[in-house]
């Protein structure tokens, strides 16, 4: 199994406190459920030693803010904040899939019911609006950060609409799909490294190209994960064996799939795509043909162009060697990770 970049805990403590402070004078179980999610607590509000997730997208906007001269300490309450809008969208996503596991442990809807779970997902939501309010920046940067993270928000619902859209459609192009991970996963991402360098005070075109080289990582991460919601362990991934094709996700190797068969396969999937029924064997019998035409290889293959993209954008960017390799650490987990 591919470890978690030392990268990837640097601010962990500092990102946790931030989080937990957010959350500090709230106590009804409404705030407990997220405490679950975040990994603090068991459901019946026992304390619990580790956290949940891999904070990504929090890191990049401390190491963004670094990275152009700034104090990684002011853009903390950013960061809790972006931390907080993907795992809105995990809890949503969690309950619009049915799933109910994550991370190794029971979903929070699995726990206290969808209604609650849409509550707690919601809570989230503006709980990150109150951790921008502490930034200590003046109001016009305020507003404008706030306003990055709306619209990210916004972009990431699109996506997600557009991810259980494509669910009832068997003619899904790969430009839809792209357009779908540009919102479901890369606007996040990519507001996650825009909004570090823009509380570290970093000029123009340096924000500008680091919030392109988050769109390729972000494009990159979510391929990875469309791998291993087909070819990854459940015991490293945290998530069912196959998953993604169960609930008829039309992921990259799926759309191409679709876009590359004929004659029988492609009858097996459209049989399989627009009948209700869903055996094992069926599933296993797509898995068989997405493999036969390398739907497998193609998907590294598309994965690595965004990696080297993002590799080739961060190189331009007039940014320190010690930047530079910290990032380059982070896009290569996300090419290599397996959970």
């Amino acid at each position: 199994m591919v470890k978690l970049p030392a990268i990837l805990t640097r601010y962990q403590g500092e990102i946790d406190a931030e989080l937990r402070s957010v959350l500090a004078d709230r106590n009804s179980l409404l705030y407990d459920m997220i405490r679950y999610h975040f990994g603090w607590i068991d459901e019946k509000g026992n304390p619990l030693q580790g956290w949940a997730g891999k904070a990504i997208r929090p890191t990049l906007c401390l190491l963004a803010c670094e990275a152009v001269g700034g104090n990684w300490h002011d853009a903390l309450p950013a960061a809790a904040a972006i931390e907080l809008v993907h795992n809105y969208s995990l809890v949503h996503d969690d309950i619009q899939d049915d799933d109910r596991e994550r991370r190794h442990r029971p979903t929070v809807w699995s726990v206290w019911g969808k209604p609650q779970g849409i509550n707690a997902g919601n809570a989230m939501r503006m709980l990150a609006n109150v951790s921008i309010r502490h930034l200590d920046v003046t109001p016009a940067k305020q507003v404008r950060i706030q306003s990055m993270l709306d619209e990210a928000t916004i972009l990431l619902t699109e996506g997600q609409y557009f991810d259980i859209n494509y669910e009832k459609r068997l003619d899904i192009t790969t430009k839809e799909y792209l357009q779908m991970v540009g919102g479901k996963t890369a606007a996040l991402i990519a507001c996650s490294l825009e909004t570090g360098a823009e509380i570290g005070k970093g000029a123009r075109k340096v924000i500008d190209g680091l919030r392109q080289f988050g769109w390729n990582l972000g494009f990159a991460f979510q391929m990875r994960d469309d791998y291993l919601g087909i070819w990854g362990k459940p015991e490293d991934t945290g998530k069912p064996m196959w998953g993604d094709i169960k609930r008829r996700k039309k992921t990259l190797p799926v759309v191409y799939g679709i876009e590359n068969t004929s004659g029988e396969m492609k009858k097996i999937l459209t049989r399989f795509y627009n009948d209700g029924v869903q055996d094992e064997e069926g599933v296993a019998s797509v898995v068989r043909i997405l493999e036969a035409i390398g739907a497998r290889e193609y998907t590294v293959k598309v994965t690595g162009h965004y990696i080297r993209e993002a590799e080739r954008i961060l190189t331009d960017l007039p940014l320190g060697q010690s930047a530079v390799q910290d990032f380059s650490r982070i896009f290569h987990f996300i090419a290599e990770r397996d959970f």
